[in-house]
């Protein structure tokens, strides 16, 4: 699970070592993309750009708040469009948000860092695709083909993990 049934990521799934990892990961993106409910809050959230998704506009606009934003209704225009738009034609574009976010792009993760805290548990919450949780996040990551890499350690108190699963070649 991503949150809490309110769409709120409670304190309990909040780790040091996965909260450094995920800030440097966004910093190495040249356009992150996400969800109306998904936000930033590190000190260079404002410095970077972004694509945010939403259904109150008819394809591509201009964030009136950000101005290194613009808003993307997939219905309206395509991935590719929405990159143009924010002036990006290669690179890196970090996908954060919840299901629905990421199930838009299971066919086209190069990488999806899998982040897991084996301890903690949230009933009812918001979970990390669509299909959990009848199916585990691993199963649903695997049947889009993608692999499981080394998994790397980032609370070693909590056992809180990262893993890369990647698309085969």
């Amino acid at each position: 699970m991503l949150a809490d049934a309110r769409n709120v990521m409670p304190d309990d799934l909040k780790f040091e070592g996965d909260k450094a990892f995920f800030t440097a990961a966004l910093d190495r993106a040249d356009l992150i993309l996400h969800g109306r409910n998904s936000y930033e809050d590190q000190p260079n959230s404002p410095r970077r750009k972004r694509v945010i998704l939403t259904r109150k506009i008819a394809a591509l606009a201009s964030d009136p708040c950000n101005p290194k934003a613009i808003l993307w209704n997939p219905a309206g225009a395509s991935f590719e469009a929405a990159c143009e738009h924010a002036g990006v034609a290669a690179g890196t574009v970090a996908v954060i948000g919840g299901p629905g976010v990421f199930g838009m792009f299971m066919d086209r993760y190069d990488t999806f860092w899998l982040s897991l805290a084996p301890h903690v548990r949230v009933p009812g919450g918001e979970p990390c695709f669509p299909g959990v949780p009848l199916r585990s996040p691993q199963d649903i990551l695997a049947a889009h083909g993608l692999r499981a890499g080394e998994p790397q350690m980032l609370d070693k108190a909590h056992e809180v993990s990262v893993t890369p699963w990647r698309r085969n070649a």
